[in-house]
């Protein structure tokens, strides 16, 4: 039975096409969801299922913001804002 590959080599580079990628995507279902009635009941379903794939975008794109590490420059004192 085959595994899955737990370790990935991706570039800065491909990770920021992937997170372009996923904004694009998130655009794209908030215009879908703009085009949708809330009064038409056909529509509630397509809203649901819209509304669930914008979760999962957004807690995807959250997840990939989480695994980053910030540099901040050692030979100067740091001053947020």
């Amino acid at each position: 039975m085959p595994r899955y590959n737990r370790t990935f080599e991706l570039s800065i580079h491909d990770v920021d096409l992937i997170e372009e990628a996923l904004r694009a995507r998130g655009r794209e279902l908030c215009k879908l969801r703009r085009a949708l009635s809330d009064q038409n009941p056909a529509d509630l379903q397509s809203i649901s299922v819209i509304e669930e794939d914008q979760r999962e975008n957004a807690e995807l794109l959250g997840r990939l913001h989480n695994q980053k590490t910030f540099y901040r420059p050692d030979t100067v004192p740091y001053v947020s804002g």
